[in-house]
């Protein structure tokens, strides 16, 4: 596939990043319909949070080696790749990849698509966006209750809707690492389908949670928007995981420098 040819050679944290581009990634993912034979196409798109997460993590880690798509989402990973040399199209978020993906919704038309959310609201409102688009029928949402992940009985549970959907495509809005250890647990007891780990991009596409302005996007500080409108949830998160990254940047720069 054309994935596997379009990954860095180089490795960054002893992971190898996709060079493609937000648009590209959701063509494919569109166009696309995985076989039984390729199983799961893991979808995650790293910031710092996830760095540190691997950190404290080997299971977090080692999902996210499996990825078939890792994209450089946040600013500092993105800068330091390219310090090191990456051929990285730009940033990619999962935020673009989701914009970009809901933008086409007559390619979608060939996916069965189910999205594991956060809560009632941003389940009623991707269901409107899909019954809007004719893809209702082929659309279905679940959410699951805090700490499924950690929840096996509720966690082959969710598997199972999924794949009793007949799911090609699933969004996993739930935010790191809950998502991907899901998918990584549970990936032989899913379909053959996309899995995007996309955090709250679904719900900044759909309006739900306002999107950053022009300004902050140039200047890269999607970080401190978000902290603005979280500040109790994030501040704390986001302060861990900058010293975290830092560290292990350092360590990267020793090991591969």
């Amino acid at each position: 596939m054309l994935v596997r040819m379009s990954r860095s050679p180089v490795l960054l944290f002893g992971l190898s990043f996709s060079l493609l581009s937000a648009a590209e990634i959701a063509q494919l993912i569109a166009e696309h319909i995985r076989t039984p034979e390729e199983r799961v196409g893991l979808v995650v798109t790293p910031n710092i949070q996830h760095i540190a997460l691997m950190q404290t993590s080997n299971e977090f880690r080692q999902i996210c080696e499996r990825a078939e798509i890792l994209t450089c989402d946040g600013f500092p990973l993105y800068y330091y790749g390219r310090c090191r040399g990456l051929k990285l199209p730009g940033r990619v978020t999962g935020r673009e990849i989701t914009e970009d993906l809901i933008s086409m919704p007559s390619t979608l038309k060939k996916h069965r698509i189910f999205a594991v959310v956060d809560g009632e609201r941003t389940g009623r409102t991707v269901s409107e966006w899909a019954g809007a688009h004719g893809l209702g029928e082929a659309f279905a949402y679940y959410v699951p209750p805090v700490g499924f992940e950690d929840d096996v009985v509720e966690s082959r549970h969710l598997a199972q809707r999924i794949g009793d959907h007949g799911t090609t495509l699933l969004f996993m809005g739930v935010g790191a690492p809950r998502s991907e250890l899901f998918v990584g647990r549970y990936e032989d007891d899913l379909p053959p389908c996309w899995a995007l780990c996309i955090g709250q991009s679904l719900i900044v596409a759909l309006g739900l949670l306002p999107k950053p302005p022009i300004i902050v996007q140039r200047l890269n500080l999607e970080w401190f928007w978000r902290i603005v409108l979280e500040p109790r949830r994030l501040a704390k998160r986001y302060v861990w995981a900058l010293f975290e990254f830092l560290i292990t940047m350092f360590k990267d720069l020793l090991r591969f420098g």
